[in-house]
């Protein structure tokens, strides 16, 4: 299944498309342990044909479900790109594929979703990350030496 629109259904007026987009139409071919993609992109778009081209602006939204890069705290959030918007010539040398009458969006959804993909996900932007116990204790019993301490050592006669 893709996100596709049909020319003929622009010709008198702009479209509004709004809804899901499965995970498997998407093809998004992440292979990430921190991130994990699994709930259907939802969209919400406008749809224009220009004199020689299509304008759809409108909002994507991804939910993800991730794992911390830093304290490996599973937690959920959401990609969104509000005012998304693509320019897509009918004509010339960069003109998209049109298939029966229809333009496929898919692939130009897919690319800005992967070009704002989380590379280093985090649950809170101040996240410490891991800390041992052994690490927390030993800093707490651990005293900062004297200056004087290696002086206090000499044996001077």
């Amino acid at each position: 299944m893709n996100l596709s629109v049909n020319l003929r259904h622009l010709e008198e007026h702009g479209l509004h498309l709004q809804g899901e987009l499965p995970v498997i139409g998407l093809d998004l071919g992440v292979r990430d342990d921190l991130v994990h993609v699994d709930r259907p992109l939802r969209y919400d778009l406008s749809v224009e044909l220009l004199h020689d081209a299509l304008l759809v602006t409108g909002s994507l939204t991804l939910p993800l479900d991730c794992e911390c890069a830093r304290c490996l705290k599973p937690f959920k959030t959401e990609l969104k790109l509000n005012g998304w918007a693509a320019h897509l010539p009918l004509e010339g040398e960069d003109k998209v594929a049109v298939e029966n009458d229809c333009v496929d969006l898919t692939p130009f959804v897919r690319e800005d979703i992967l070009l704002d993909f989380p590379q280093h996900p985090l649950c809170r932007p101040d996240c410490a990350g891991l800390k041992s116990k052994a690490a927390r204790s030993a800093k707490a019993v651990e005293k900062p030496a004297a200056a004087w301490a290696e002086l206090d050592k000499l044996k001077l006669k």
